[in-house]
Order: C-alpha cells, then structure tokens, then sequence
C-alpha cells in the first residue's frame, strides 16, 4: 500500500503546479473541457450510479411510448344470443372470437354479438367507439406524437439554457408521469386525448436530455458506452409492457396507467434528491462553486487533496465570453445556425436522422404487406433492439462513427429493397429476414447517431442539437405510414420497403461531410469546438 504522507505530497505537489506555473501549458489548463476531464479521472462507482440514475428516466419513455399498444387496442368479440352464449349465423353474425371489425361488427344489432372480456380492458370497448371514425380511435395516439413535436420545439434549448440537464429531466419525467396517472381518470376520449398530448409534450427532451448528462458525468473513455445503457434501458422498459399488460388481462385499461406512472412519479424524487447537475453546464453558466461540489462527488481522486486541487485547477480556466454565458430559450438556434461549421453539421445530422426515422418506424408498419403474423413480427422487430443495443456498446470504441454509420445504413437500405422484390423465389420468410436486418441495421445507426451527435457540438448547445435530432427521426417516423399507405393502397412493397431503403442509403451518405469524433475530448464553448474544426 502506498504511504499515505508520499501520496499526499505527490499530489500536492500537482496541484501547486497551477498556482506557481500559471501560464505553462496555457492551453491545456484554460479550457473548461481539459479541466473536467482532469478532475472527474477514472470511472468510479460513484459515476456509475450516477449513470444508472440519470438513464433510468429512459425505462418510463419506453413505457409511456408505446402504452397505448394496449390501452387502446380493439378488443375481441364473439356473436352471442340474448343469453351471451355463442353461436354462429350464416346470415347475419361470423362465428367464434376474432378482432373487431368495423365492416361487420357495425352492422349487427347490439343484442347478436359480446366484447370477449370485460368493457373496461379498452378505451374502444369502455367508451363504445368500436364504430367510430379511425380519425377518432387514433386521436390519443396522434396527440401523443403531436405533443412530442412541438414538445421538440418548444423545450429543446431550456436544458441548455436556464434549467440545466437535472431539472430539465425532473420537470420532463414529472409532467410526463403525472399526466399519464391522470389519464387514468378519464371519462372521455377528449379528456384522454388532451393528457396524451401533455404526456408527449413532457417526455419529448426527456431522452435528449438524459444521454447528455449521463455522457458529461464521466470521462470521455466511457461515453459512448453509458449513451448505449441508456438504449438499453429504454428497450428493457418497452418489453415490460407485456408482462404487465398480461397479468392486467381482463381487468381495467386503466390500471396499466397507474401501475407504470406512479413509479416514475416516485423516481422524479430520487432525481431530485439524488441526482448531480453536469459540472460542464455549471461551468459554462459561471456557477464555479456548484461544479467544484459536484466534481468532489463524483471524482476519482483521493479525497485528502481533491479540494485544493480543484479549486486551483477551476480558478484557471480562462473567463467565458458574455454571450456563452447567457445562453437563453432562443439565442442558442441563432448560436447553432449563426456559424458555418455548426450549421452544417446540424443539417447534416438532421438529414440522416430523417432517413434513419422512416425506417426505424416504417418497417415495424410495413410488416403486414408481407402476409407474416402481425404479432409476431411486432415482437421480432421489438427483440432485436436489444442485440442491437449491446453490439452499439461493444463496437461503438473499436470503430470510427462515420465508417459505422456508412456502412448501417447502407446495410439497411440495401436490406429494405430486397424485401420489397417481387420474386417467387423470395418466400415470405426470407422477406421478413431483409425487413428485420434493415430494423436491426437502422436501430443500431440511430444509437450511433445519438452518440455521434453529442461528440460534434460543445456543451452550450449540445442538448439543442439532440433535440432537433430527434425531432428529425419523429418526422421520418411521421412522414412513413404515408408511405405504407401507398404501397398497401396499389400492392406494391417498392412503394412501402423499397422507397425507405434508398432514403435511408442515400441521405446516409451525408455523414461523409462530418468530422471524425471517436476518442476526442468534448468541447465547452463554441471557440473550443471551432478550433477543433480549424485544425
């Protein structure tokens, strides 16, 4: 064991290095980014818990994206007499159980035909909208993505701005947990729909968001691998859905609101109570005395000497220009357009984020144009989020983004146009192998994206630039059952399958433009970033 004295002598000795060299290696000790690094030192489990914490919020997104898969789904039903027992008539009602039809379930009396289950399991069957306009039974839905979007828009720059990445992800989890409680009071499709809307609004930054700060809490060694946990996280939080949803079977839609939210409500306290602000966002925002408490918490190094060296080492980082320092809701897209470097980029990502989204949601829907199980489909597309996700975290510091990226979504294109060939010798199965490669390769392209997006923008604008990212993906997302709609409209799959596949190969070909980032230290400011792009 080293001796204690001998220990705290050699880093003494470190730190008095700033106060006696002020001026040596200038530019290694001025940057806010040299000096984080230095001080949050080698992954610990202080940052690991951190990590899990923070990445935790993505288990109730996952959750609360694709709820309505069973709140709002068309319950089964069977003909039945006056009595309820079944029976089948060549006239006027179809035998045994099968999922609602509105051709024919709409065109029978009320007295010839019985929800399976109970009218509770879902909002169609409890709220009798089985004959309703689709416009309609898909409003909750749509309000949801709806409010996702302008949720985008709207929030995008306050993690950036006034309310840091903490409370950004304790105001976001809140509102998107307590709306969804509430919804589970609902008495109308109206009311329910609203709450859907607020639900998006507030969990539309969460994701964003909560990979910056998982990515700003450790070093730059380990920040591709805690962005993939995140993935992982959120994909472990999707497929808890149907456990739940099973075990509820036959009893109220209602429940699986208030079973899923009221442990997010509960996690928004442990953020709140438990969770540290980014040292790099304090920093920025001249908030010296709040990054130094939190880098003692969460630094690697020996508790004896780390208050003298951290002050020391943040008392020399070089003062921030006024206008990095008051970052506000709007100046931050004027920041990010106003110069070329940043403008590109943005552009550029945005286009693939686009390509990579009309995949990633269209293949899931296109997957009926290929006479395969619905369901099972689902489910396959669904299981391979998690290999994907693992892979993302064991290549994702062995290999360059761009090259990773380029070949995905090339991978992914080209897959997607296969499955869209009309070939007898191409059997359906083999259809549905091409459709789940290019999910798979999309998938895994998107968390490089997300990753690679958080390396090319320094932290005053970093969750901005996430944001619109996202946003890119829910238009591809949107953009995308058109496109379904078409190919199913006329039966043709190169309408659906292969359109997707040359968006998707072609608009990744942009990532060419973008500058490597594998290995390279995060930036703070847009001065840092723009020296970087000038070297």
């Amino acid at each position: 064991m080293v001796d204690s004295s001998t220990q705290l002598l050699s880093q003494s000795n470190s730190s008095n290095s700033f106060a006696q060299q002020p001026h040596q290696d200038d530019e290694q000790i001025s940057t806010i980014s040299s000096i984080v690094e230095e001080c949050i030192g080698e992954l610990n489990w202080t940052q690991l818990l951190q990590v899990f914490l923070v990445s935790f919020a993505w288990f109730f997104d996952g959750q609360q994206t694709f709820i309505t898969i069973f709140t709002d789904a068309q319950p089964s039903w069977h003909c039945a007499n006056q009595t309820g027992s079944r029976f089948a008539s060549n006239n006027s009602c179809e035998s045994t159980t099968m999922p609602a039809k509105r051709a024919s379930i709409c065109e029978l009396s009320k007295d010839l035909w019985a929800w399976d289950e109970s009218k509770q399991v879902s909002i169609i069957s409890e709220w009798s909208l089985e004959c309703v306009n689709t416009i309609i039974t898909g409003l909750p839905a749509s309000m949801f993505f709806t409010g996702c979007l302008i949720g985008g828009i709207v929030l995008t720059t306050l993690a950036d701005a006034s309310l840091g990445r903490k409370n950004m992800i304790f105001y976001s989890c809140l509102l998107m947990s307590f709306s969804s409680f509430l919804a589970s009071f609902s008495t109308n499709i109206w009311i329910y729909s609203a709450l859907k809307f607020v639900c998006g609004f507030g969990r539309s930054t969460l994701g964003t968001t909560t990979l910056v700060l998982a990515s700003e809490l450790v070093s730059k060694r380990w920040r591709g691998q805690v962005g993939v946990f995140g993935f992982l996280v959120c994909t472990l939080g999707f497929l808890t859905l149907p456990p739940i949803a099973y075990l509820n079977k036959g009893s109220s839609w209602r429940n699986l609101y208030i079973v899923t939210s009221l442990p997010g409500i509960l996690y928004c306290i442990l953020v709140y109570l438990f969770l540290h602000e980014s040292p790099r966002w304090l920093l920025i925002r001249g908030r010296k005395e709040e990054a130094i408490k939190v880098l003692k918490s969460i630094t690697s190094l020996s508790l004896t000497t780390q208050s003298d060296y951290l002050d020391l080492a943040i008392s020399n980082i070089m003062p921030l220009k006024e206008e990095t320092m008051k970052v506000d809701l709007y100046s931050t897209f004027k920041i990010l357009m106003q110069n070329r470097w940043s403008s590109r980029r943005i552009m550029v990502i945005i286009a693939m984020g686009l390509g990579i989204g009309l995949v990633y949601y269209g293949m899931p829907l296109g997957v009926g144009m290929l006479s395969f199980n619905l369901y099972l489909s689902v489910t396959f597309n669904a299981l391979l989020e998690i290999p994907s996700t693992i892979l993302t975290f064991i290549f994702i510091h062995k290999f360059n983004r761009k090259s990773m990226l380029l070949f995905l979504t090339t991978l992914s294109g080209i897959s997607s146009v296969l499955a869209s060939i009309e070939v007898t010798n191409f059997t359906i199965s083999l259809q549905l192998v091409f459709e789940l490669v290019s999910f798979f390769c999309a998938y895994t392209a998107y968390n490089v994206l997300i990753i690679f997006g958080s390396e090319l923008f320094p932290t005053c604008v970093r969750n901005c630039a996430l944001s619109l990212l996202r946003q890119a993906v829910a238009l591809g997302g949107t953009i995308s059952p058109m496109l379904v709609g078409a190919g199913r409209e006329h039966n043709n799959k190169f309408l659906c399958y292969g359109i997707l596949g040359l968006a998707i190969g072609f608009l990744g070909l942009f990532g060419l433009c973008l500058p490597e980032t594998k290995d390279k230290a995060f930036c703070d400011t847009m001065d840092e970033e723009e020296e970087e792009e000038s070297k």
